[in-house]
C-alpha cells in the first residue's frame, strides 16, 4: 500500500515554488514534481520583509496568505497530473517561506520566522499539513537549520564511504555522511544514529540573483554565462570572505538577515576607499597625478560573487572532508554551470556532480526533504541531529494542522 506525502519547498533564493509527492511505502520513490514561479510583485514583498519595515505584521499575514493559495494550487495542479485524489495523501509537508532566521540571538532563544498559513492550505486542500519545522529544534538550543543533513543521510549514506551533499540555493549548506555499515532506514532512530557533520556554508544563489536582477534585469545568471564573462576581482573576494560567519564554528546557519544587498554594499565601499587610499599613497610615492579607475565593472562583481560562492563551500568541504572523492550537488545552482566549474576547480582531486546522477534531480531534493520531515512529524519520529543543529538533543519537529 502507497504512503503518500507531498513535499514543498520556497527557499531563499525567492524564485518559486517547488512540490513533489513522494511515495515512502517501500524504497523512496518521487513520482512527480511541479513549480511555480514568485510573481515579481510577490518577490519584492518577501524582500522588504526580510529586513525591518513599516506595517511589517500586516504585510506578513496576508503574504503568508498569497502563499498559501500559491502552494494549495501547485499542490491540486500536481495531483491533477498524477492522476491522484486528495484522499491517496497523508499529508503536506510546507516549510513556509524564511523572512528571519535569528536563533540564539538577543535573549539567548532567538527565534526563525517562516511566513505561511497551513490552516488555509488545509482548508484548501483538503489534506493535512505539517508545518514549523524549525521553531522546535529552536526552542531545543538548536539553530533550526539546515534541517535536511537528516534526510540526506537516509537517501545518499554509502557503506563504503563518507559522502558529502552540497546544496545551493539562496543560501549553501553541506551535509557530511560518515560511511555507514549497513543500510539505514528512513527514519533517525536516536539522537546519535551516526555523527552527520551539516551546516549553512554562506551565500549561494541569493547574492548573485539580486545584483544579476539590479544591472541586467534578469531573475538570475543562466547557466552562469554572465559572471563567466567577467574577470574575479581577487582582493575584493579575499575581503568578503574576511566576513566572520565564514570562520566561525558549527553548528552555524544564517539567511538574508546577514547575507543582503546592504551587507555587499557595504563592503563594496569598503573596497573603493581602500583601494582609492592605496593608489592616493602610491601616486605620492611616485609624485604622479594619474585618474584613480578602480574598474569595477557590473559584470567582475558577479564573476567574484560567483567566485566567493565556489570558495566559501569549499574551504568548508576541505576542513571537513580533505579526502573527499565526490561531491553531490542540488539546489538550483547544480543548474549554474559555470559555478559547477568554479567548485571542481577550488577542490581539485573531487568528482562534482549533480544529484540528478544519484536518482534525484537537484529541483528536487529539498522539496523531497520536507515530505520526508512531513513523515517524520505524523509518526511521531524524530528528524532532527543534534551533532547538525546543536540542539540538547534529536526532537520531534513541526505541527500538525488535520484536514
Amino acid at each position: 500500500m502507497q504512503e503518500l506525502y507531498i513535499g514543498l519547498m520556497s527557499g531563499t533564493s525567492l524564485d518559486g515554488v517547488d512540490a513533489v509527492v513522494v511515495d515512502f511505502s517501500g524504497d523512496f520513490k518521487v513520482l512527480g514534481h511541479a513549480s511555480i514561479p514568485f510573481e515579481s510583485a510577490l518577490k519584492e514583498d518577501l524582500l522588504l520583509l526580510n529586513a525591518p519595515s513599516d506595517n511589517e505584521i500586516h504585510k506578513a499575514y496576508l503574504i503568508a496568505n498569497k502563499l498559501a493559495i500559491s502552494y494549495a494550487k501547485l499542490c491540486l495542479e500536481l495531483l491533477k497530473q498524477l492522476g491522484l485524489k486528495t484522499s491517496q495523501i497523508r499529508a503536506i509537508g510546507a516549510h513556509g517561506q524564511t523572512i528571519r532566521h535569528r536563533p540564539g540571538a538577543f535573549d539567548g532563544i532567538g527565534y526563525t520566522v517562516q511566513l505561511n498559513n497551513p490552516a488555509l492550505l488545509a482548508e484548501l486542500t483538503g489534506i493535512t499539513v505539517c508545518a514549523e519545522f524549525r521553531t522546535r529544534d529552536v526552542a531545543a538550543g538548536g539553530q533550526g537549520a539546515p534541517l535536511v543533513p537528516a534526510f540526506h543521510k537516509n537517501l545518499f549514506s554509502r557503506e563504503e564511504r563518507s559522502v558529502c551533499i552540497l546544496n545551493l540555493g539562496g543560501i549553501s549548506n553541506i551535509s557530511l555522511l560518515p560511511p555507514t555499515d549497513s543500510a539505514q532506514p528512513f527514519g533517525v532512530t536516536s539522537e546519535h544514529p551516526q555523527e552527520v557533520v551539516g551546516f549553512d556554508c554562506g551565500p549561494a544563489n541569493c547574492l548573485m540573483d539580486e545584483w544579476c536582477k539590479i544591472h541586467t534585469n534578469k531573475d538570475f545568471d543562466e547557466s552562469g554565462d554572465w559572471a563567466f564573462g567577467g574577470k574575479v576581482i581577487d582582493p575584493l573576494l579575499n575581503l568578503l570572505l574576511k566576513e566572520d560567519y565564514f570562520h566561525a564554528p558549527a553548528p552555524k546557519s544564517t539567511g538574508r538577515d546577514l547575507f543582503n544587498m546592504q551587507w555587499l554594499d557595504k563592503r563594496l565601499n569598503q573596497f573603493k576607499s581602500d583601494q582609492e587610499h592605496s593608489v592616493q599613497q602610491n601616486s605620492k610615492q611616485q609624485n604622479s597625478n594619474r585618474q584613480i579607475d578602480l574598474g569595477l565593472s557590473p559584470q567582475d562583481i558577479q564573476a567574484t560573487l560567483a567566485a566567493l560562492t565556489a570558495k566559501s563551500c569549499a574551504l568548508s568541504i576541505q576542513a571537513l572532508a580533505p579526502g573527499l572523492v565526490e561531491l553531490i550537488v542540488c539546489g538550483g545552482g547544480a543548474l549554474n554551470t559555470h559555478l559547477m566549474d568554479l567548485l571542481s576547480k577550488h577542490l581539485p582531486g573531487v568528482k562534482v556532480v549533480s544529484s540528478a546522477t544519484h536518482g534525484l534531480p537537484p529541483l528536487q531534493v529539498e522539496a523531497s526533504a520536507f515530505a520526508w520531515l512531513a513523515k517524520q512529524c505524523m509518526r511521531g519520529e524524530t528528524a532532527s541531529l543534534k551533532s547538525v543543529t546543536g540542539a540538547r538533543g534529536a526532537r520531534i519537529l513541526g505541527a500538525i494542522y488535520q484536514a
